[in-house]
């Protein structure tokens, strides 16, 4: 059964094998990444600065694992932002390997449950690059309804590129 939880310092070199092993695999739907964030130490000042956003109440950084307890993949609601606009981003990438078997689709019902249900969150965006249909059919799986195209929204692997914009509105609307 995948399960999530938070991303810890000791997860550093598991992250940075899989990283490197899934490099490859990651690159068309990936920013381009100096060589240094391939290791362990790199890996570490990524989770420390993602613990920091997650002490300021900013972020949500979680590890997926697979039904042997083996880090896959990482989930995080971004931009965590309160107020009257109680709102944030989804982002996750799971392993080659882990690709295809549902890994993802569960750990994002877990990160919905958690962001409606705990941290009383309204809403919960994502984008995927047009091509990522993966992608896209994980987020409709999980409800969420495509609401626009955003022109040149991201540099990824190298380029300005479009993005199909989702959204997933909390179903205990007030």
């Amino acid at each position: 059964m995948t399960a999530t939880r938070l991303v810890r310092l000791d997860d550093a070199d598991d992250l940075a094998a899989l990283l490197t092993d899934n490099r490859e695999f990651l690159a068309p739907t990936e920013p381009f990444r100096a060589e240094s964030y391939y290791s362990a130490a790199g890996l570490r000042a990524v989770v420390e600065d993602l613990l920091a956003k997650h002490r300021d109440g900013t972020s949500l950084p979680h590890v997926i694992l697979d039904e042997h307890g083996d880090i896959v993949g990482r989930i995080t609601l971004n931009e965590i932002v309160r107020g009257p606009f109680q709102s944030a981003s989804v982002g996750y990438w799971v392993a080659r390997p882990a690709n295809g078997r549902g890994i993802a689709g569960r750990a994002l019902s877990q990160m919905v449950e958690i962001a409606f249900d705990e941290l009383g969150l309204h809403r919960l965006q994502a984008g995927t690059l047009p091509d990522n249909t993966a992608s896209q059919k994980v987020l409709q799986r999980n409800g969420f309804q495509r609401y626009g195209v955003a022109p040149k929204y991201l540099k990824i692997a190298g380029r300005w590129q479009d993005h199909i914009l989702w959204q997933l509105l909390t179903p205990h609307l007030d």
